[in-house]
Order: structure tokens, then C-alpha cells, then sequence
């Protein structure tokens, strides 16, 4: 795998905030970012100035969202975003039903990115970082200037996602409006396999990232593990465990692809036993939003700085996903103190009766057995807690910055973490 010299410097470039711009946080800490390129976010441009000016009881939760991407630590000078682009993708999302994880829209915004990135230059940068399904033109544009080249996957293949998702819809039909389009989806299958010939390193945010492209030919010798890592923004004071029904948290987009239908089918199992929460957006069709919330609580899509209440809540976390590449939501249940019961698909840490459980995908009897013998034998669940906040403390985002370096740089940078 390519080793990069402690003296290149990266220009990271992503749509969206993704992990708080984590990676270029990381790469700033340790002096080695160059410029991070984005679309929008609320230090630069009109947006900083917007959300300097309108107080946030008057920001609709659009514009609050938009308003909220802050790249915390990096200086306004290291950073470009092309704000009217990040509105024009916006609009055209919200105007674009979402037939598939990724529309024409995605690419049409990757590759006026790309356009605004080259039109600007890449300055004194020695390497690029991009993210999957929004790099290649950037990838092979830093490859023809003779600049080194990272692409993250942050997820699996969309071939094997939408495989895992066309069986899940015949399985449960009615629960969602998404189609893949045979010609799309090769299409998006050839871009993704031309990044990954584009990327001198393929960062996988899990194991199962990394499986799931060795089944696709992606080329291996290349790819490398980097877990992630989360920073709460306060820690979460989780009691004890209680008495009376187990609470049950799920955190994420509601649908086939998170492994939803399995989550209801526990409720119901579970009933009088265990009491479930879903908290995120859930596009689905009325009758199955109907009998969700027959069983369960549905909260919705929360801002961030409520989800806190939301894990002090719950006694254990569930994420019984089908294709994931690594749930932040799950660093973030761990950190608060909760056992995860998990799939091997949704790329958690969690250690399988050490500070969790875990349960084959798609087995509503394992999953509602597992929920059973942690609102059975309490003690377990309060020992599992601890353990839980043990493990988080070794994926905080410095963790995630030593282990991202050393991918990088070298085991031994004497590079510091992220600021």
C-alpha cells in the first residue's frame, strides 16, 4: 500500500459535512491539511453570515441543518465551499424523489465539485482525499498533476446494497419506494470501480466494508481498515438500569436497509417485555409507518443536540442492519453506556457478549432473544454498560486520528491528533 511522506499535505474535498469533517479536522491537527473543499458550510460566504444575523429560533430545520455545518478547529483561510452549489444540490434533492441511494442529482453535484475544485486549484497539496460515488473526476484530476490519491468507502458497493434491498422489498412489500434501475445501477457500479482503480489507498470504515469490495474485485492490496470515532459533545449520564420493560433505542434512517421490519417484528415479539424507540427520518409508505407506530414509538428526525435525552432514555441500543459501513450511531450508543445488539452488516466494534451482542442478520428470534436475556438478567446489562463505556473510550475521535495517520504516514508520524 502507498506510504505518504510526512511532508505532503492533503486537500480533502467532500459534498455534505459528513462525521464533522472529521477527516479534515484530523489532517489540520496534524498540520498536514493543505484545504479542505466543500460545498456549504456556516464559515464562509453568505451562510456565516446568515447564521451570524438570524437567531436560531427563526432558522427553519432546512436552513438549521445547513447552518449547523461548522468544521470545527479549521481556520476560514484552509477552507473553500462553494455555497451556491451546496443550495442548488439541495434544492434539486428535495425536488428529485429519491429512487435510489444515488440519483442523477448525486453525480451531477460530484462533477460540478469537481469543475469549481479544478477552477480553483489544488494549491501546494500533495494528495487528495475523497469520498466514494463524488471522486473519480477529482481522483483522476490529482492523478494527471501527479498528486497521491485516498478515496474512503463508506459504505459497501452499491450492487450489493441494492441486492440486499431488492430482497428485502419482496420480502416486505409496501414498506418503501425505491427502485434501481438495472442501467443505473451499472452504470454507478462502473464509476465506483473506476474510483477504486483511481485511489493509491481505499480507506474502509469496517471489516465488512473491506469483504464486501473483495467480492466485488476491488483491488485489496489497497484497501485498509481505519475504524471510526466519535467525540460526544457532553457525555451522556446514563442511570442504572431500571425495572419494568427494557427500553430499546434505534437510531438512524427508518427502512429496509437498516433492517426496520426486524426491529417491529421484536416489538411485537417483545410486548410487555421491551419498549422500542426509532429516532430518524422514515420515508416509508403509510402502511408501514401505520404499523410502526402500532408497536413503537417513532420519534422522527431529531437535531443533534437532543439526541442526548434520547440515549439516556434507553437501556440497550439496536441496529439490526443489512448493509451498513460503520453506524456512527453505534460509537455513540457505546459512549452513552448502552450495550449494542448489532449485525456483522452494520460494521460495529462491538465485542459479542463483552459489551453487546451479536446477532445474525435478518433472525428476528435472535434479535428478540438477545433483547430477552438483557431485560432478564439485569446485572448482565448493568456489566455490559460499563463495559460498553470502556469500549467507547477506544474509539474517541482522537483514537480515530491516531489510527487514520498511521494508515497514512506510517505507524510511528509523530504527527499529533486532531485538534
Amino acid at each position: 500500500m502507498t506510504a505518504f511522506s510526512s511532508r505532503e499535505a492533503f486537500a480533502v474535498a467532500q459534498l455534505g459535512a459528513r462525521m464533522h469533517y472529521a477527516v479534515a479536522r484530523i489532517l489540520h491537527g496534524a498540520g498536514r491539511l493543505e484545504r479542505l473543499f466543500t460545498d456549504l458550510c456556516a464559515t464562509t460566504g453568505w451562510p456565516a453570515l446568515l447564521r451570524g444575523s438570524l437567531p436560531r429560533a427563526l432558522q427553519p430545520p432546512p436552513l438549521a441543518r445547513m447552518l449547523s455545518r461548522v468544521p470545527v478547529g479549521i481556520p476560514p483561510e484552509r477552507i473553500s465551499s462553494f455555497p451556491g452549489l451546496g443550495l442548488g444540490y439541495a434544492l434539486r434533492r428535495a425536488f428529485d424523489p429519491r429512487r435510489a441511494e444515488v440519483n442523477p442529482t448525486d453525480l451531477w453535484a460530484a462533477r460540478a465539485f469537481t469543475e469549481r475544485i479544478r477552477r480553483e486549484g489544488l494549491g501546494g497539496a500533495g494528495a487528495v482525499y475523497a469520498f466514494n460515488l463524488a471522486a473519480l473526476e477529482l481522483l483522476r484530476h490529482a492523478r494527471e498533476r501527479g498528486l497521491k490519491t485516498v478515496l474512503e468507502q463508506t459504505s459497501p458497493p452499491l450492487a450489493f446494497e441494492a441486492r440486499i434491498v431488492s430482497e428485502e422489498a419482496v420480502a416486505f412489500p409496501g414498506w418503501e419506494d425505491f427502485d434501481h434501475d438495472a442501467g443505473w445501477l451499472q452504470a454507478v457500479s462502473e464509476r465506483e470501480c473506476a474510483e477504486w482503480q483511481a485511489a493509491d489507498v481505499v480507506v474502509c470504515g469496517s471489516p465488512f466494508v473491506r469483504d464486501t469490495l473483495a467480492a466485488s474485485r476491488a483491488p485489496l492490496e489497497r484497501c485498509v481498515v481505519v475504524p471510526y470515532g466519535v467525540s460526544p459533545s457532553a457525555p451522556v449520564a446514563h442511570p442504572e438500569p431500571r425495572s419494568g420493560p427494557l427500553r430499546v433505542l434505534t437510531v438512524g434512517i427508518v427502512g429496509l436497509r437498516k433492517g426496520s421490519p426486524y426491529v417491529l417484528a421484536a416489538a411485537r415479539a417483545l410486548r410487555g417485555t421491551a419498549e422500542f424507540r426509532m429516532v430518524g427520518p422514515a420515508p416509508l409508505r403509510p402502511a408501514a409507518l401505520a404499523a410502526l407506530r402500532a408497536e413503537l414509538d417513532l420519534a422522527g428526525r431529531v437535531p443533534r443536540p437532543e439526541m442526548a435525552r434520547h440515549y439516556t432514555w434507553a437501556d440497550v441500543f439496536l441496529l439490526p442492519s443489512l448493509c451498513e459501513g460503520s453506524a456512527t450511531a453505534s460509537y455513540e450508543a457505546l459512549a452513552a453506556g448502552l450495550p449494542v445488539v448489532a449485525t456483522p452488516s452494520t460494521g460495529s466494534v462491538v465485542r459479542d457478549g463483552v459489551d453487546g451482542l451479536v446477532v445474525p442478520p435478518r433472525d428476528v428470534e435472535a434479535i428478540a432473544a438477545a433483547l430477552g436475556r438483557l431485560a432478564a438478567d439485569r446485572q448482565r446489562l448493568r456489566e455490559m454498560s460499563a463495559r460498553a463505556r470502556e469500549r467507547a473510550a477506544e474509539f474517541t475521535l482522537d483514537r480515530y486520528a491516531e489510527r487514520l495517520l498511521a494508515a497514512l504516514y506510517g505507524e510511528r508520524t509523530g504527527l499529533g491528533a486532531a485538534s
